[in-house]
């Protein structure tokens, strides 16, 4: 008979492999590149503006079928965008304008990004082991 902790580790494996499915998939470096040219292109912002090339090729390696070590670079690079952009103070009432919202949705998208990233690099297996399997 399943007891209440099967149904608790159920939702957490679904959670876990929701986070690593995301991780690997391609369209979210994407989204997040284009996130971020749509904030730092007016006026322009040399820092921010080497992520989306990287973003970019984020998902280029991924459909080329390196979905594990993808999902490492994504991972890695959202979290250092993520902390360049959290050091940026911004004031209250310009958080709900149209730039503080984006803002907002890049810096979520990169926190999401970077946890399921992460997990799908931890998890995942590289070609070079299955190939040896």
């Amino acid at each position: 008979m399943a007891g209440p902790d099967s149904a608790v580790e159920e939702a957490k494996q679904t959670l876990i492999q929701k986070f690593r499915a995301w991780g690997e998939n391609p369209f979210p470096p994407t989204l997040l590149a284009t996130l971020i040219t749509a904030q730092c292109m007016r006026p322009l912002q040399k820092l921010p503006m080497l992520f989306p090339p990287i973003f970019l090729f984020t998902s280029y390696v991924n459909l080329l079928g390196f979905k594990t070590d993808s999902a490492g670079i994504g991972a890695a690079w959202s979290g250092l965008y993520l902390l360049i952009s959290a050091r940026r103070k911004q004031p209250f009432m310009k958080k709900w304008g149209a730039r503080g919202l984006t803002r907002g949705a890049t810096m979520g998208l990169c926190l999401v990004n970077m946890v399921g990233g992460g997990l799908a690099y931890t998890l995942g297996k590289k070609e070079d082991e299955e190939d040896e399997d």
